[in-house]
């Protein structure tokens, strides 16, 4: 081979980046022990205390490593995060309303064609995945066909926007376009909401093509207090400032009282104000000039008390920020707000709630923070505003937002980024008073409690149309913009999905997938020493590598590890072995065609190139379309799938060869060995002639599949909450309690609605499943049903049951569930349809391999509707959808193995020899690699059937049934279906030369 120092230069930086990156992950969980340690008494764990102690490191320095060091939220950022299954939490779904922004828009017109429309529009979305808007324009278009949607559309609302003789195309994309921006909208305060929690690695994104926001919130154990923050509506006001030099005084009085109880309170680094932020906006017509402004809070102190600030009120801010004490401990004064370091805030809204700190201030006092934490101007900490704002004596602010009319980001003349803001009629005459009393002041813009800016008036606004300018970015201009809109029309959120995964149940998820890896490891590295002996240990010595590469790449991404994510490491191991065992194989053909060991070993690995780079790459496409298709657990699947695909091509391709000719040169060749007692002259007896037994496996094949779709017509099959939506519940009790005696118990309480109750890990353990309030997604209708639920287990009271998780799919994401799922399986086969054609040049090896593949699915959608004949109820979920994928990825994987082998038969052989006997050839010589990869890969799926715990048992007997007849249908189904549909004799294209790009 050559290049092999390049190929161990290659390998050493690779295991030096997964240990370094892996490093991470190691010390995170060092710190999370020790803040176990430090928060436990009597073996109980205080989870605030906890949570205090890993908030004091967040921004300190833990992880040293001489040339650069990290802080506790940088290691975090690069740990492998556990996804919501392994350690709990919570994931939620949101998807913005349309309705109610058509409703808005349209001035909540009663015309009777737009209530209809807006009616059927909605019936429509039940069965739909497209657009709300277009289902709403579609069915206007039925009930108005002659309509002029500008009639009902044209309102003060829309003004400059849609006239009275815009065109129906034109009113649609304003209302696409505002639909959008409310989506926009919606993202930007989730996001903001989400910080709250004060959870590790939140994650919210927008799921591109829909109006989805998806939030997953890792270890939050109050589910109602998220579904409340979440779904309430936003809140913009406005609120004069007090500005800094007539608080001076009050804080002069805490900065006394603070003093004299310096001694009790903890130390407090003093903030250096060279280190601060800057910070400037102005507020101005649209008309006027914007002020500059980008001077260092010390000039706007300096500029202040320049322009004629009460000196005495000037110089007791001056002498409060050059202090090292009181005060100064936790925040630092300037003209335009109270200053403080991120890590102190928890600190300093602990002292502002002190009573005797509430009467140093006027009643009409409220502290609020900036939405965001700027870098000083070292760079070295973050430091955030707190803003003091003017309230009314019934808590009422100077203005809501709802007076909104619109808001957009824009460049002034001088090219400064800024934002412009137009009020309705009743909010232009509030403004004009407001901004005619606070010239040269400041007014605060506040969404759900937090300060987005306080530009300063620059003079009276008499018509609402204002600007907003700053240091502005235009990302942040336009969030300012989307923020200000907020007010304009309401776009509520629902709650259409729901998971929520308590941590014992994490825990449990933990250990299961634990077990399964060290069980799968253990029995594919036994299995491999007794077949292949010297050579199996160089296998696994590959298989190691793999595993470790495999880890150390998902902590390069940070990817987030989740249960069936420790299923596709479980799998990887045992198709790792896939290339090895065609390398073997094809070893093994060389030697006993008399070549010596060493050139043995180079044609075994030449000619095995080309179906190990086929049967990879259509098993990575499988993994690429779930990726594309799938959501939390599945789409981690898809990730470690794919990564253990090309890890196992690197080192079984690289690894391995070097470690087999490094020890064919230094030792005896008789001492290396392919063969053992078990595996000696296994298949070199085998005499069958496949093709010609094919009728009787198609018909065999077709008794199966036959009844299994009876089956399914008449009985259906076990749709998941994923399939049908309803809501889902995990009950645990102190004892064994029986399944049937709860679903009775129950059914009353559930209004005779579809209720479904079965054993979860353990007879102590119970899954409630119910449709009941099935198309009511709102929060009260959650709580109704949990209600419910637990009235109807009252009478279990004594054993105890508690809600360990829960979930909810909305009617409307379970279609989407639905149709996803289902492009995902046809696009796959047609993927793999034309990549076989490509690469074998004839239709029929596309077909055959379809047709097998069909037959897969088929094949095991029939065994679940078997198996719940014989009580065995396998749920139909995503998981399940991941499980189908990986049956086509495999079976493919056995399939293009014996077509390359056909391929490679064809192309040397002379023309009178017939085509039933080159496949029978083919599927012989390759008949000992098939039946060793499919039985190394069934045993590690039967551990994560029998150890992966509940969540992945249907997965698990899916990818069983998958591998044993996906086996059959590559030996039994693909090649005659290929001789079916050929002539007796067959031309084909020579193996391409794939081997040549990949040989090193």
């Amino acid at each position: 081979m050559r290049n092999k120092t390049g190929i161990i230069i290659l390998t050493a930086i690779i295991s030096l980046l997964c240990i370094y990156f892996l490093s991470f992950t190691f010390k995170a969980r060092n710190i999370q022990q020790e803040a176990n340690a430090f928060a436990t008494t009597n073996g109980k764990i205080d989870y605030k205390k906890r949570q205090t102690y890993l908030d004091s490191l967040w921004k300190q320095p833990v992880y040293d490593l001489g040339f650069t060091s990290f802080t506790y939220k940088e290691v975090k950022d690069k740990e492998i995060n556990l996804g919501l299954d392994l350690q709990g939490g919570m994931h939620v779904t949101m998807e913005v309303s349309p309705v109610e922004i058509l409703k808005a828009m349209s001035g909540n017109s009663n015309d009777p064609k737009f209530q209809e429309a807006i009616k059927r529009a909605t019936e429509m979305q039940r069965t739909s995945t497209d657009k709300y808007t277009d289902l709403f324009y579609r069915a206007y278009q039925q009930v108005a066909p002659e309509g002029k949607l500008s009639r009902i559309f044209s309102t003060a609302a829309n003004k400059g926007k849609i006239s009275y003789e815009s065109s129906n195309a034109e009113v649609m994309r304003v209302i696409d376009g505002e639909v959008e921006d409310a989506i926009g909208r919606s993202f930007e305060i989730l996001r903001t909401r989400v910080d709250k929690f004060g959870v590790s690695n939140p994650n919210i994104q927008r799921l591109p093509g829909t109006g989805r926001i998806q939030i997953e919130l890792p270890g939050v154990d109050n589910p109602e207090r998220v579904r409340n923050l979440l779904s309430s509506a936003a809140k913009l006001e406005f609120a004069e400032v007090w500005e800094m030099q007539d608080l001076a005084a009050y804080l002069q009085q805490l900065d006394e009282y603070l003093v004299k109880t310096e001694a009790d309170s903890p130390a407090v680094t003093a903030q250096n104000p060279a280190e601060l932020p800057k910070d400037s906006t102005t507020l101005a017509t649209a008309q006027s000039d914007t002020a500059k402004g980008a001077t260092s809070l010390e000039e706007q102190l300096a500029g202040k008390n320049a322009a004629g600030a009460d000196s005495t009120k000037a110089d007791s801010l001056n002498s409060l920020q050059n202090q090292t004490r009181g005060l100064a401990r936790y925040l630092t004064p300037t003209m335009y707000g109270l200053i403080a370091n991120v890590n102190d805030t928890a600190r300093v809204n602990s002292l502002l709630n002190r009573q005797e700190v509430k009467a140093l201030f006027p009643s009409n006092v409220r502290f609020l923070w900036e939405v965001k934490a700027e870098k000083g101007t070292t760079g070295k900490d973050e430091f955030i505003t707190l803003h003091a704002v003017k309230k009314s004596r019934d808590n009422k602010v100077a203005m809501e937002g709802d007076v909104i009319s619109d808001a957009r980001q824009d460049f002034s003349q001088t090219g400064q980024v800024e934002v412009n803001m137009q009020m309705n009629a009743a909010g232009s005459r509030k403004w004009k008073n407001l901004t005619a009393s606070n010239i040269g002041k400041r007014i605060a813009i506040i969404l759900d409690d937090n300060v987005y800016s306080a530009p300063t008036v620059q003079n009276e606004i008499p018509n609402g149309s204002s600007v907003i300018s700053g240091n502005f970015t235009i990302e942040e201009a336009k969030d300012l913009a989307n923020i200000l809109k907020a007010g304009k029309l309401a776009a509520p959120t629902r709650i259409v999905e729901e998971a929520v995964v308590g941590p014992s149940l994490g825990q449990e998820a933990i250990t299961q997938g634990l077990i399964s890896m060290a069980a799968g490891l253990g029995m594919v590295v036994l299995f491999m020493l007794l077949y292949y002996g010297s050579g199996g240990m160089v296998a696994n010595v590959a298989l190691l590598f793999n595993i470790f590469f495999i880890i150390g790449i998902l902590a390069q991404f940070s990817a987030v590890l989740t249960l069936p994510g420790i299923a596709g490491i479980v799998l990887t191991m045992g198709m790792a072995v896939d290339a090895n065992v065609l390398i073997f194989e094809r070893i093994k053909e060389e030697l006993k065609n008399g070549r010596t060991l060493l050139k043995a070993i180079e044609l075994g690995y030449d000619k095995a190139y080309s179906s190990i780079i086929d049967s990879n790459a259509t098993t990575f496409l499988t993994g690429v379309i779930l990726y594309v298709f799938g959501s939390g657990g599945v789409k981690g699947f898809a990730v470690t799938l794919m990564i253990g695909i090309v890890c196992s091509l690197f080192t079984a391709v690289f690894i391995t060869r070097l470690i087999m000719e490094w020890v064919a040169k230094r030792k005896d060749a008789k001492e290396v060995t392919l063969t053992t007692f078990v595996s000696k002259n296994l298949f070199d007896s085998v005499q069958f002639d496949f093709v010609g037994n094919r009728n009787k496996a198609y018909v065999f094949s077709g008794i199966v599949i036959g009844i299994g779709i009876l089956l399914m017509a008449f009985m259906g099959l076990n749709m998941g909450v994923d399939f049908k939506g309803g809501r889902s519940y995990v009950v645990a009790f102190d004892k064994a309690v029986a399944a049937t005696e709860v679903r009775s118990a129950l059914v009353d309480d559930f209004k005779n609605t579809g209720i479904e109750v079965k054993t979860y890990d353990g007879d102590d353990q119970l899954k409630i499943t119910t449709s009941y309030l099935i198309d009511d997604e709102s929060g009260q209708a959650d709580k109704q049903v949990e209600l419910a639920l637990m009235q109807g287990l009252q009478q279990y009271q004594t054993l105890n049951p508690t809600i360990v998780s829960s979930s909810k799919v909305g009617a409307t994401m379970a279609d989407d569930i639905q149709d996803s799922s289902r492009n995902a399986v046809l696009l796959s086969l047609a993927v793999i349809f034309l990549y076989i054609l490509i690469r074998f040049g004839k239709w029929q090896y596309s077909l055959g391999a379809v047709l097998a593949l069909f037959h897969d699915v088929l094949f095991v959608m029939s065994a679940f509707a078997i198996a719940r004949v014989f009580g065995l109820s396998f749920e139909i979920d995503q998981v399940f959808i991941a499980a189908m994928l990986t049956v086509v990825g495999y079976s493919i994987n056995d399939t293009v193995v014996v077509f390359d082998r056909i391929r490679e038969f064809a192309s040397m052989a002379t023309t009178k020899e017939e085509l039933p006997s080159i496949l029978n050839r083919a599927i012989g010589q390759t008949l000992s690699r098939t039946i060793m990869t499919s039985l190394v890969t069934l045993l590690v799926v039967l551990i994560l059937l029998f150890f992966g715990g509940e969540v992945l048992r249907g997965f698990s007997f899916a990818l069983t049934i998958g591998i044993i007849f996906g086996t059959y249908s590559s030996i039994f189904i693909a090649s005659p279906v290929v001789l079916d549909f050929s002539k007796k004799k067959l031309t084909t294209k020579k193996p391409q030369t794939a081997s040549a790009g990949v040989k090193s």
